[in-house]
């Protein structure tokens, strides 16, 4: 089956997205209108479907300020796609976008055993004293006055 690379999604794809999302523990619980609006505040995407029957197969998206930072998430490729090297093809895309030719850090995170596939891409781990943070909610604080 031949695959095109494409920036859009159509509502068939974002509800194969959906689908796509429920079977990994990173993504399980998205919702469908909240895809939608992730998809629409998304700076760059990344899709491979099927010529053929439009199928969504694999998908990235990137948010980036274009100079600095672009950071890469939901690298993510279907089931019966996994193992083709299709998961290479998508992170190839991202490399070779012109808008981020030029961003001095892609950044991503991953589970420790997906590792060793992005240090084939130049990803690496070692930051020196840099620790990744989260806050799950921001929180709510009085202004000063």
């Amino acid at each position: 089956m031949t695959l095109t690379l494409t920036s859009q999604l159509t509502e068939k794809q974002i509800v194969e997205l959906h689908a796509l999302y429920q079977k990994e523990w990173w993504t399980r619980g998205r919702e469908v209108s909240e895809i939608r609006r992730m998809l629409e505040e998304s700076d760059l995407l990344f899709a491979f479907v099927e010529i053929d029957t439009g199928r969504l197969a694999a998908f990235a998206r990137v948010l980036t300020d274009y100079v600095y930072k672009a950071l890469l998430f939901d690298v993510i490729v279907a089931d019966d796609w996994r193992k083709t090297g299709l998961g290479g093809k998508i992170m190839d895309a991202v490399f070779r976008h012109p808008l981020l030719e030029n961003v001095k850090h892609l950044e991503l995170y991953c589970l420790p055993e997906l590792v060793p596939f992005y240090q084939k891409w130049g990803f690496t781990g070692e930051l020196g004293e840099l620790r990744f943070m989260r806050c799950a909610a921001p929180p709510r604080r009085e202004q000063a006055s």
